[in-house]
């Protein structure tokens, strides 16, 4: 049995959790809100991080009603994400690991949402769709890694969404793109949209340009002549249509290369992580796709498909039990860091 800490602080959210052997005893975490039309910056969002951590630590202790004795391992996310943020999650985790004397292990932000997804779950050996606002992949485990099959090419599809949400001055409470959610379920009127797959990877970029000029005319960027008349004006379209639109192109796009992997794979199972996979509209396109191919859906809700520091004390624990050391001048942060560059040594499948 091993008890293990993570601390998760890669982006806008900051949490920590704690795990015995499988068992969830806490998982606390807060968010860093800005103003509507504004995103989140590596400076002001590690101070958040650095304000919020300390007591979210003690909070999580509180929670699992354990003592730092309690403890084998000290996890944190080692990246990929913000330099800034991350760098507020390494420095308390070294700083716990001498005070306690207690190993200290970096984590692979993505093989954290992996794993705790397969953990709450039960997916055996899923294709993976890792939906988030920095990442968007599609991945299959195969001989100790797991494989990326496709990604973005550009931006990922929750940086789509979160910069559609500025565009048009949705709240930043709880999140954007649950905001988006929900008025796209107030949407009636499709609104074709550039739909772009290439292969087994998709982009999003001028998707999001084409639909930022919908959504503000007056800002097209290739200006033309003025309308002369009432027939030749540019339509205008409602927040919430523009929204509906939206979600069901990017999730088409993401449900076509998620079946074309569960096709190569020969795999029907498919699991959603990340924080994008809280959307229900792409949890039921999903589903919809799976059971015609006579295949299973797995996904979770909000606690753990949202960044979180129990997916990182969780993917800790699995490393730690197969027997992963890291020397203490390892323990530094990165910003890429590639979810097949992971020996995964606790698997025997």
């Amino acid at each position: 049995m091993v008890c293990a800490l993570g601390i998760e602080g890669s982006a806008n959210k900051i949490g920590i959790g704690i795990i015995n052997d499988g068992k969830v005893l806490a998982n606390v975490r807060r968010t860093y809100i800005t103003p509507p039309g504004e995103g989140f910056l590596p400076k002001e969002t590690a101070k958040h991080h650095r304000e919020a951590i300390l007591a979210l630590v003690q909070a999580s202790l509180k929670e699992a009603e354990l003592q730092p004795t309690d403890l084998d391992v000290i996890c944190y996310t080692k990246g990929p994400g913000m330099a800034p943020p991350l760098l507020v999650g390494a420095i308390v985790a070294r700083t716990l690991s001498l005070l306690w004397q207690k190993p200290l292990l970096g984590v692979n932000h993505c093989i954290g949402h992996i794993e705790m997804g397969r953990l709450i779950t039960g997916a055996q050996n899923p294709i993976v769709l890792y939906v988030s606002g920095g990442n968007t992949q599609v991945i299959a485990y195969s001989n100790k890694r797991y494989r990326i099959f496709g990604e973005t090419i550009d931006i990922a599809v929750g940086n789509c969404l979160d910069r559609f949400a500025r565009i048009i001055k949705l709240s930043n409470d709880p999140s954007p793109g649950y905001n988006i959610e929900q008025l796209a379920k107030q949407g009636k009127q499709y609104i074709k949209l550039p739909y772009v797959v290439k292969g087994m990877d998709v982009s999003f970029s001028g998707l999001l340009s084409h639909i930022e000029e919908l959504a503000e005319p007056n800002k097209r960027r290739n200006k033309r002549k003025k309308p002369t008349d009432e027939a030749e004006k540019e339509p205008e379209y409602s927040k919430e249509d523009l929204c509906y639109s939206l979600q069901e192109t990017i999730f088409a796009m993401l449900v076509e290369i998620t079946e074309r992997a569960m096709a190569h794979c020969e795999s029907n199972e498919v699991l959603i992580v990340g924080g994008v996979g809280c959307n229900e509209r792409l949890q039921e396109m999903m589903r919809i796709m799976c059971e015609e191919r006579d295949g299973k859906l797995f996904a979770t809700d909000e606690r753990y498909c949202i960044d979180n520091g129990l997916m990182i004390a969780h993917a800790g624990a699995e490393m730690f039990k197969a027997g992963t050391e890291m020397p203490f001048e390892d323990a530094f942060v990165t910003q890429r860091y590639r979810t097949d560059e992971v020996l995964v040594n606790w698997r025997d499948d």
